[in-house]
């Protein structure tokens, strides 16, 4: 009787010992849980940055990712909206409160042949590259300081500036002259 009272002790510590051990292979130990969080292999992404600028412009910058953490790639971008991805690439845009690197550079408010207020790339007598048109100017109403200003062309020195010279000129703009 002894010697079954034993064995029965015996296989209940034993059930007990392999439960315990199942419900730890259930739950991941905390070094697991850390392992989860990084990619067992880096990941090689080309990362597309689109940055829009108050001007109208687009910049594109390609960069490739080795992700080793994905959160830690997130993280990275996480002033970035998410467009577009597939197994290759993801494309990221974000909205830039700033006129474009090129405006800065070589960008100047000028009229166009037809009257409109516009951005050129250099300056508007030398380079009829039109950037961006805003509005028709009433040339009747604006001074002949201001019209020989923008025939030689206002450089764009920065963000304020750009928005300054297109509020000096609203007023002459034909839809407001015609009220």
């Amino acid at each position: 009787m002894k010697s079954r009272l034993l064995l029965l002790f015996v296989m209940i510590i034993g059930l007990s010992a392999s439960g315990a051990l199942a419900a730890g292979a259930e739950k991941p130990s905390h070094s697991e849980k850390e392992a989860t969080q990084f990619i067992k292999e880096p990941l090689e992404r080309k990362v597309i940055l689109k940055r829009h600028y108050l001007d109208g412009e687009v910049s594109e910058e390609i960069v490739n990712e080795t992700i080793l953490s994905m959160e830690d790639f997130w993280a990275k971008y996480e002033d970035w909206q998410l467009v577009d991805q597939n197994s290759d690439e993801m494309v990221f845009k974000k909205q830039e409160n700033d006129i474009s690197p090129l405006m800065k550079v070589n960008g100047f408010f000028g009229i166009s042949e037809d009257g409109t207020l516009s951005i050129f790339n250099g300056r508007p007598d030398n380079h009829p590259n039109i950037i961006h048109s805003f509005f028709q100017i009433d040339l009747g109403r604006l001074d002949s300081y201001h019209q020989k200003e923008l025939l030689k062309g206002i450089p764009i020195l920065n963000k304020n500036h750009y928005e300054e010279v297109i509020e000096a000129y609203k007023p002459y703009s034909v839809l407001k002259s015609k009220k």
